[in-house]
């Protein structure tokens, strides 16, 4: 309660606060650009990069600067709010993958190494080195290619996983900005307060972008709605975003606008339950089958076969010890780690 008030004090402050503004200087549109008085003693942030970052940029930044740079890659950077330009990521990228490639290549030399000291024979060494030639420089290609790929997939991944907490979270949101938007209260003003709601996770930082855009560089809110809009990784708040601006554009009004995004996340929300409901019950009798019955039914009928053949038994008592110790053990956490990962994923 005692948040919610504090909470409800500050948009009434805000809200205060834009009237006196709008007092002051009757002639100023809040959606053309103007000048924003920041707090006393207020100072930009300033983002610097990691030791590793800096030691790659200082390895590999002279490889990159001319290196024409991916729009792919520099959108999902920017979706997945990974604070680094696409040249130092390219020379992270470059620098993780040497390392790959170069621990690969120790490691291959070191196996055969041990193998050398530990085995001996005069024909080993006459084995081994020709092999190690061969395989070293097929292991440093494949790690390359592996450390490349894994380095510049980071983004798309981070941007996904970013889209499915902003669509986890779009119902609240939208409850919370349909509440201000009840009370009259500008759209700027709604982003500016939902910014400070931490409990809103993604959604709050693309809110805190949209403010920067507003008060910091001194956008009007319909084309910081606009870069929002293309910059969220989630498709579900950039066609909310976009129809914000459409809406405010035709001369629509917003509170029947926001009303509606609600009650539609709402329905999809509890659609989506019943699906992942109906995915966790074929989950359920799918366990029941593989992990339950067959792998006994299949116990069962080999130690009937076990007690029939006299020549084979020692095998077939093997295979029910393999199945006994291997497969049901790795069916169970297969089925653990699937159910597992889609708790992560609904979180």
């Amino acid at each position: 309660m005692a948040g919610e008030a504090r909470s409800l004090l500050d948009s009434l402050e805000a809200r205060g606060r834009a009237e006196v503004q709008a007092a002051e200087h009757p002639f100023l549109d809040p959606n053309e650009p103007h000048m924003i008085k920041l707090p006393a003693g207020s100072q930009p942030g300033h983002i610097g990069l990691t030791p590793f970052q800096r030691f790659a940029w200082r390895l590999m930044g002279s490889a990159v600067k001319d290196k024409e740079i991916n729009e792919d890659l520099e959108e999902n950077l920017l979706k997945a709010h990974m604070r680094l330009r696409p040249e130092e990521y390219l020379a992270v990228s470059y620098t993780a993958t040497f390392l790959t490639a170069l621990t690969t290549i120790i490691a291959a030399l070191g196996l055969g190494f041990f193998l050398l000291v530990i085995m001996g024979g005069a024909l080993f060494p006459l084995i081994i080195i020709p092999a190690l030639l061969a395989v070293v420089p097929t292991v440093m290609v494949r790690g390359v290619f592996l450390g490349m790929g894994f380095t510049k997939g980071i983004p798309a991944g981070r941007a996904k996983r970013r889209a499915r907490k902003i669509d986890r979270k779009l119902t609240g949101v939208m409850s919370f900005i349909s509440a201000m938007a009840s009370a009259n209260v500008p759209v700027d003003v709604i982003f500016r307060e939902l910014a400070r709601q931490q409990i809103y996770g993604e959604i709050r930082e693309e809110a805190e972008w949209i403010t920067r855009d507003t008060e910091l560089l001194g956008t009007d809110i319909l084309t910081a709605l606009r870069r929002g809009a293309r910059r969220t990784p989630s498709a579900k708040f950039q066609e909310f975003l976009q129809g914000v601006v459409t809406t405010a554009t035709s001369g629509g009004q917003m509170k029947p606008y926001f009303l509606m995004k609600a009650e539609q996340f709402e329905k999809e929300d509890k659609l989506e339950m019943k699906k992942r409901m109906e995915s966790l019950g074929l989950l359920a009798e799918s366990f029941v089958t593989v992990v339950v019955a067959f792998p006994l039914f299949l116990v069962v009928i080999m130690a009937i076969m076990a007690l029939i053949s006299k020549g084979s038994s020692g095998f077939v008592v093997t295979l029910l010890y393999v199945i006994v110790g291997l497969m049901i053990p790795i069916s169970q956490f297969g089925f653990i780690f699937v159910i597992w990962n889609q708790e992560q994923e609904a979180k």
